[in-house]
């Protein structure tokens, strides 16, 4: 692509490359020399994992073979957010969704679909409940209910294509702020928008970067965080394999409102897919002309480079991750100063997430009231969550703040697996907490989600049923963020493995009531005095749960028995008499020999020599087994 000289040449290659996927819209491909069909496979992480890239390989394969490469475009594309059926494909300009497509379905699409005319209706998608096949995205109950903002072009546009993402409006926001505004009207911008930090605490992007903006300096930066790593998110690698270049016009936008001519994007290396395009990304911009010097000749220069990450947790943590990017070791630093007064290399910068910096361009494209219509009060635009746990419908998903968890978890995740209650919620990831089935009704934003006794978070939703441990659960987090603590503050560095030790201790059976006390203080303690908002937040988990499922550790102290049946040196086997059949399948596969009985009669287990594998309830075929 040659270089864009003007705001209005962008605008005049946008109707262009418009044209050639307006195929994608429904609409019938004006010129007679363009594909007639679109094919977009996902080639996000999860899909790619299950051969996504195989499928539309076999597809490119086959199209050519049957003469059909001319009249069908492959296209790579990022993820649609619906994970667990994975792999899709998406044809258009009928919209027909594909799920679970695999190289030996590729002949009976090429045959039926693009041949006959034929759906092949065995891949589509049925309807729980009504036994319908959905042929189309709006048609499941996954999506109706979402809003894709941040995630607007992810499964829409090939992330390598810059020209299909220029067709979706990427750089528009840009090329508007550089021509009719100036520095100051793109922050005040920022700040009516409402658009609140979509990394952790929420705090106001528009505040945030008219601090850095205040500050007087000969060189500043923008710097995206995009570490990402509560267990089980995805929402920002997500963006960054599908969207690549929504972040990039956000940095420039960024850098120009605040007086920035170069940013970095700090990347956990784990996530190759997402710095591949990204790189390509970068490099397309930069001979586009939306990258580097003199950018749409406004006399603006920006420019992007990217730094990896090793993984660790608490680089996520603005301040240690800033220290990460000057090559030293990553480590929180004491605040105030914060980074928008002396960041990166003690300079004004302002840090940014990846799915806050998502949202920019729709700021200035559609405007920072049409943005701020969205929401509640306090909690403006969408947000992203990543659903998982015991949950239908495991993936991505985007919604208006104010949203119901019960919303999120039966109208778009589809409800609990195998008719089982819902129990708790996790969101937050390891800095947030578990909320009960009463406060299914809480709307999720910022502040409403604090005052039920959780956290927004970067976007973490685990959804838990009646088999889950709210010990086990709080001790799962306190692991990880015990094993994550990068150790420069005592508060967090011991304080987190005394509540370990404490857990451990209840999860075996060998707690006592004083150790709620003591768990109470250490996590009040830790809270109020670890240097960064990482350990600060550690105790949460089990500040909710003691909260919310206080008689569940009550139960593992005082009576010695875990209700969900999930801490192993609390649990007890026994058979029932009245059920046993006498197989012997049970004393057969049991490795200590603790089961004893005849053929035919009744058998029995020696508690002393049972070591709890529940070998032999997974044998029994008679239901007469039981775990308590």
């Amino acid at each position: 692509m040659s270089k864009i000289a003007s705001f209005e040449e962008l605008k005049a290659l946008q109707a262009e490359e418009r044209a050639k996927i307006a195929v994608r819209d429904g609409q019938a491909p004006n010129p007679a020399n363009l594909a007639k069909h679109h094919v977009l496979v996902c080639a996000g992480t999860g899909c790619s994992s299950s051969d996504s890239m195989e499928v539309m390989a076999a597809l490119e394969k086959q199209l050519a073979e049957a003469g059909l490469s001319a009249e069908i475009d492959v296209v790579k594309t990022g993820c649609f957010g619906f994970c667990s059926l994975g792999p899709i494909m998406v044809v258009y300009p009928e919209g027909t969704f594909y799920t679970h497509v695999k190289v030996s379905d590729v002949p009976e699409i090429v045959e039926s679909h693009f041949k006959s005319g034929q759906l092949v209706e065995r891949l589509l998608y049925e309807v729980p409940g009504t036994g319908t096949k959905a042929t189309d995205m709006s048609s499941i109950p996954f999506f109706q209910k979402q809003k894709r903002v941040a995630l607007r072009n992810c499964g829409t546009i090939n992330p390598e294509n810059i020209g299909e993402a220029i067709a979706h409006g990427a750089y528009q926001g840009l090329g508007k702020a550089l021509t009719s505004m100036t520095p100051a009207e793109v922050v005040a911008e920022v700040e009516k928008s409402g658009i609140r930090g979509r990394g952790g605490a929420g705090f106001p992007t528009g505040k945030k970067w008219k601090f850095a903006a205040g500050y007087q300096s000969d060189e500043k930066y923008v710097v995206v965080n995009a570490d990402e790593g509560d267990p089980g998110a995805f929402m920002d690698r997500s963006i960054l394999e599908g969207d690549p270049h929504s972040i990039l016009e956000a940095m420039a936008i960024g850098g120009y409102a605040i007086g920035a001519h170069h940013g970095f994007i700090y990347v956990r290396a784990e996530y190759p897919i997402a710095v591949g395009r990204l790189e390509v990304a970068i490099a397309q911009a930069r001979e586009a002309g939306l990258l580097g010097k003199d950018i749409m000749g406004t006399g603006f220069d920006f420019d992007v480079d990217i730094r990896l990450g090793a993984g660790a947790f608490v680089c996520g943590e603005e301040t240690a991750l800033l220290t990460s990017v000057e090559g030293k070791r990553g480590e929180p630093r004491p605040r105030p100063p914060f980074p928008a007064e002396k960041g990166l290399w003690n300079v004004p910068t302002f840090v940014n997430n990846v799915e806050t910096l998502a949202n920019i361009p729709v700021i200035f494209t559609e405007g920072a009231e049409a943005f701020a219509s969205v929401g509640t009060a306090g909690s403006k635009g969408t947000k992203v969550f990543a659903m998982a746990g015991k949950v239908n419908n495991i993936g991505l998903v985007e919604v208006p703040m104010g949203t119901t968890l019960r919303e999120m978890i039966y109208d778009i995740g589809g409800g609990i697996p195998d008719g089982k209650a819902f129990k708790a919620a996790q969101t937050g990831g390891p800095s947030g907490g578990c909320l009960p089935a009463s406060a299914l009704d809480t709307e999720i934003d910022f502040d409403t989600l604090v005052a039920a006794g959780s956290m927004m978070g970067s976007g973490g939703l685990i959804v838990l049923d009646e088999t889950t441990c709210m010990v086990d659960i709080a001790k799962f987090y306190l692991e990880f963020t015990q094993d994550e603590s990068c150790g420069k503050c005592p508060p967090c560095r011991i304080g987190t493995k005394r509540m370990l030790e404490i857990l451990d201790k209840i999860t075996l059976g060998e707690g006592t009531m004083e150790d709620i006390a003591n768990l109470e203080t250490l996590a009040k303690t830790i809270s109020t005095s670890a240097l960064c908002a990482l350990g600060q937040t550690a105790p949460n988990p089990i500040l909710a749960t003691l909260k919310f499922f206080r008689e569940e550790y009550e139960a593992h102290i005082v009576d010695k028995k875990c209700p969900a049946g999930v801490c192993k040196k609390l649990l007890q086997y026994s058979i029932d008499a009245d059920k046993c059949k006498g197989c012997t399948l049970c004393a057969r596969n049991c490795p200590v020999g603790a089961i004893s009985g005849t053929v035919k009669e009744p058998h029995k287990i020696d508690t002393s020599k049972c070591i709890k594998c529940g070998a032999c309830m997974e044998k029994c075929k008679f239901g007469a087994i039981s775990r308590g």
